[in-house]
């Protein structure tokens, strides 16, 4: 779908997809690859789940919390420079990583590849909306949207792959040159618009077709961070559900590949539908049937619910894609940095603090009851889209 779209766009449109596309598997590879190290961090460093958890928290809370001050830098120095050396910064961590002598060391290295890959979602979707202005950012930031999955899948199969030839450290070596690399040819190609420049007639396209108030932001990224909170809650605790079903380490693995692969396919089809539908009404169709879908999967025996998992994963992940296509139609141009700064933060962040508070709900009450909080939760997004439409060209 990528490919397709590239082909039939103007070589610097094309050149700025290739670069954000580019830098958004990466970086999305970094943050999902833990999971394949934390295992082998545990045994190296005779590490307790608490603190297995709180590598994994300090490396996304460094990449949240650096988002905002990401886009003014990005305003400042320009977008393109920034992403190359904060994807420097991102493959260092990962070199100083495989370095670590001792757990404070660990902890340092990942807190510097989390403030790397802070830069990526802010720029990176900043750049694409302004090389595909108007009515084509919501595709563009589709297709944009999708590369990260790719990420997801690649990253950590390529990481389990260099485990079974060479030990972690030098596993984790030749991460962190893969992302040196990548930060020489994003710099080697900074002739991306950088300062919030366009060009004329797209600029001209932009003024015409947004609204710009940014009054309909706030419930935007409401929306976005209660839809982050569901699907990482959801996401979590699976495979805690499955092994209430019966399913073993095998079947939990073909289901989160199984509901993964359907969240890539729901990237590219949300954004497309919420071309045609617009924004309410693909919000309302996704997020309803991430809600009905949830709630289905709980009675059914474990094969049987294994076949949902893909229909739930694209609507799961889908949303994502109508709202993060939605910033550009909100916000003027020259807000938009920092607009799409302050989205990734609320969306992260939420998908951060959710877990803990659903877990402690499980604690308390099971994984079933806390499964159909989740769902309900999910449709407080329904309304607050309805109270969306006044501020979108198209509801």
């Amino acid at each position: 779908m990528i490919s397709t779209t590239l082909g039939k766009i103007a070589a610097p449109e094309r050149r700025t997809m290739a670069v954000a596309c580019g830098a958004h598997v990466l970086h999305d590879g970094y943050t999902d690859l833990l999971y394949v190290l934390l295992p082998l961090w545990q045994a190296q460093f005779g590490l307790d789940y608490a603190a297995v958890g709180l590598l994994r928290a300090l490396y996304v809370g460094a990449m949240a919390g650096f988002q905002i001050p990401a886009g003014s830098l990005a305003q400042r120095f320009g977008g393109p420079l920034v992403l190359g050396l904060g994807t420097a910064l991102a493959g260092i961590g990962y070199l100083a990583a495989g370095a670590s002598v001792g757990f404070p060391m660990l902890m340092g290295a990942l807190v510097l590849g989390g403030l790397g890959s802070g830069v990526q979602h802010p720029i990176s979707a900043h750049l694409v909306s302004q090389a595909f202005p108007g009515a084509r950012s919501r595709q563009a930031l589709a297709g944009y949207n999708f590369s990260g999955d790719l990420g997801k899948m690649a990253f950590p199969a390529a990481t389990a792959w260099l485990l079974t030839m060479m030990p972690w450290r030098a596993a984790t070596t030749v991460i962190g040159i893969v992302g040196l690399v990548a930060a020489a040819a994003i710099l080697a190609l900074r002739g991306l618009p950088g300062r919030g420049a366009i060009p004329e007639a797209a600029a001209k396209s932009e003024a015409a077709e947004e609204t710009g108030s940014g009054r309909g932001f706030p419930l935007l990224l409401s929306i976005a961070m209660i839809d982050s909170a569901t699907r990482m809650g959801f996401l979590t605790f699976l495979p805690f559900l499955l092994k209430l079903k019966g399913a073993g380490l095998p079947e939990i693995g073909v289901a989160l590949t199984l509901i993964f692969t359907g969240g890539a396919c729901g990237k590219l089809a949300c954004g497309w539908l919420g071309q045609r539908l617009g924004v309410v009404r693909a919000t309302w169709v996704t997020e309803g049937a991430t809600a009905a879908g949830i709630l289905a999967l709980l009675p059914l025996p474990l094969f049987a619910g294994m076949a949902v998992l893909p229909l739930i994963g694209v609507a799961l992940n889908g949303t994502s894609s109508v709202l993060y296509g939605t910033v550009p139609e909100l916000v003027s141009s020259e807000r938009r940095q920092r607009a799409f700064s302050i989205f990734y933060t609320g969306g992260v962040g939420a998908g951060a603090l959710s877990p803990v508070l659903y877990g402690m709900i499980s604690d308390r009450l099971s994984v079933p009851v806390m499964m159909m909080l989740v769902a309900s939760v999910v449709l407080v997004t329904l309304p607050l889209s309805w109270l969306l439409r006044p501020y979108l060209r198209r509801g």
